[in-house]
């Protein structure tokens, strides 16, 4: 098949964000499609150089060309600016391709347009990485959100708990289809040994959806002061208060600097000892059985995770590799059982990862679905 994919690379342009879109590109492509990256989303880039939203692509449209070329996808990208133009592959060369596409997959809003290119594609699919925050904006029954999400084929989420009894978030009658972030293994074998610290990547509050209040530091806060209660070391690359979490016994580093580039987020994840992760507050308080794809690239260079759990516990192995926790105790206790066999919760990590989220496996069961 030829396959439009639609992310927000250049638009967030850091590690994670990237390593998301760049799976899928690799995933789809090793089984034997053919793949355009695109992003469309009128909005303009932020620069990290400046620290700022910026008039100018030029970051953004680099950064996608060297996180893309390295896998020799250097030359299937394009980048629709907010004023029309297009960076990297021309606006023809991208109607040439839409034309005989087979699918279109929109991941996080890679796009908000329904441009007649995009709408002509005969299977469409939208992926939702932020359950309940995304239901709950349609929701509130904005015409054009609710006529642009009626407008795909398919609607996939990573909540797994989304649209059943377990979670009351509404869904405006729409039908969403759970899925996992797809994650090539063979990327993030881990080239050294393991290092002595949990660690996470983590955002303190996230930009959008300001209207609800479900951000990570709700969570957080409950467990401020986790570092005096274990042995455990921790280094979050956080972009939250410092201070504060530095006076609690947090070791911090800046998130940005670390998420700079997909190696740089990359080679973090792989020096850890392990991740201890927390959820942001909408995912537990509403049991959207959301998993993190950060977490996904923990357990697949090989490092366990103990994260929080926001119903995920229910569709994942949870005890060796993989931990979940819900209160502060079962945080300390967690982090003692990894502390006290690390070689096996490795192993098992790794497992895990190659069982429930390798790309083959996650894209095969969504092409089915997609295209069925």
């Amino acid at each position: 098949m030829k396959v439009v994919f639609a992310g927000i690379v250049a638009r967030y342009p850091f590690g994670g964000v990237t390593w998301c879109s760049l799976m899928y590109l690799l995933g789809l492509r090793a089984l034997g499609h053919e793949v355009l990256y695109i992003e469309d989303t009128g909005e303009c880039i932020y620069d990290p150089e400046q620290d700022a939203i910026s008039l100018d692509p030029g970051y953004g449209t680099r950064y996608i060309h060297q996180a893309l070329d390295p896998f020799g996808l250097g030359r299937h990208w394009s980048f629709v600016n907010y004023d029309g133009t297009y960076h990297g592959m021309s606006k023809d060369d991208v109607l040439r391709f839409c034309r005989d596409a087979d699918l279109y997959i929109n991941l996080s809003g890679g796009s908000w347009f329904w441009r007649d290119e995009y709408a002509r594609i005969p299977r469409k699919v939208f992926v939702d990485s932020d359950p309940v925050f995304t239901q709950l904006a349609i929701a509130k029954g904005e015409p054009w959100y609710v006529e642009f999400f009626r407008g795909f084929d398919r609607l996939f989420t990573f909540g797994a708990n989304i649209g059943t009894p377990a979670c009351d978030v509404p869904t405006s009658g729409l039908t969403w289809h759970h899925t996992w972030q797809p994650v090539t293994i063979e990327h993030w074998a881990a080239p050294r040994p393991a290092g002595d610290r949990f660690t996470t990547v983590m955002t303190w509050r996230i930009e959008s959806f300001t209207d609800v209040d479900g951000n990570k530091d709700r969570e957080f806060l409950k467990l401020l002061d986790l570092p005096s209660r274990t042995p455990a070391r921790f280094e979050l690359a956080v972009n939250g208060p410092r201070d504060l979490l530095q006076a609690h016994g947090w070791h911090t580093v800046d998130a940005m600097q670390v998420s700079r580039s997909p190696w740089d987020y990359r080679a973090f994840i792989q020096g850890s000892m392990a991740e201890f992760g927390v959820a942001k507050h909408a995912y537990v308080s509403r049991r959207s059985g959301w998993f993190s794809d950060r977490t996904e690239c923990y357990l697949a260079a090989g490092r366990p995770a103990l994260v929080q759990d926001t119903g995920w516990s229910a569709y994942l192995p949870a005890g060796t590799g993989l931990l979940a926790f819900s209160t502060p105790d079962e945080a300390v206790d967690g982090l003692a059982r990894i502390e006290a066999d690390r070689d096996r919760h490795a192993r098992c990590a790794a497992e895990i990862a190659r069982e429930h989220f390798e790309a083959s496996r996650v894209l095969t069961a969504l092409l089915e679905v997609a295209c069925g």
